[in-house]
């Protein structure tokens, strides 16, 4: 029964990482198409749906940390997805006067490059056994660059929709209302901003300490 556990668990991932691969190919493509031939202000618009689809997927990940069926810590997976999330659904789905804004292509560029190395670093592996070096060492390594460019893009774009949550009261709650609650949408993005002070350094140094790990080992792993 256990073998057979674990087989499923190895196709079912296997199907995951490669589908979603799938999914950040076909945004990188589109987004760099678009750029070719319309320029950033058409990005979004076209890149869109791929980008919606492939980002929801990543919240899977954070429920096969939970059950156990990878073995990395929800404490780097839920933050990093989790504001993902937020990018994608809460800012740039929700707020169209920023949609044609310049920082969108570095965001789905840096994001995209970074996911199709990923999952098919780990659908390689899941498949395999193993991945190649040189694959192993983009996984870890390209970061260095794809992180600073994605992390400082994603704090422009939530920067700049600012002003359009605060004139449209967007997923605000205001007083009175039955449940005596009331909910800012506008401030809690403020500190949304605040929490990547310390969120950035804290996950930049797991990734370098994931990246040491990692490469510090035999070649042929």
């Amino acid at each position: 029964m256990a073998g057979v556990l674990s087989l499923l668990r190895r196709f079912y991932l296997i199907a995951y990482n490669w589908i979603v691969f799938a999914g950040w190919v076909q945004v990188l493509f589109l987004a760099l198409k678009t750029l070719k031939e319309a320029g950033h202000e058409h990005v979004y618009s076209n890149v869109e749906k791929p980008l919606l689809w492939a980002q929801s997927a990543a919240f899977l990940e954070i429920l096969h940390g939970i059950v156990g069926l990878v073995r990395s810590p929800i404490s780097a997976t839920l933050p990093q997805i989790s504001s993902r999330l937020y990018l994608v659904w809460g800012i740039l789905y929700s707020f169209p006067e920023v949609q044609t804004h310049p920082l969108i292509s570095s965001l789905v560029i840096s994001w995209s490059i970074t996911e199709i190395i990923r999952y098919s670093f780990f659908g390689t592996k899941e498949a395999f056994g193993s991945a190649p070096y040189w694959l192993l060492w983009l996984r870890y390594s390209t970061f260095l660059v794809l992180y600073p460019a994605g992390i400082s893009s994603e704090i422009g774009m939530i920067y700049n929709a600012l002003p359009f949550m605060k004139e449209s009261g967007m997923y605000s709650v205001r007083m009175p209302n039955k449940w005596n609650f009331s909910f800012d949408y506008y401030y809690g993005s403020i500190v949304v901003l605040a929490i990547y002070v310390p969120g950035i350094p804290h996950l930049y140094g797991y990734m370098l300490g994931q990246r040491k790990k990692a490469l510090m080992k035999p070649k042929k792993e």
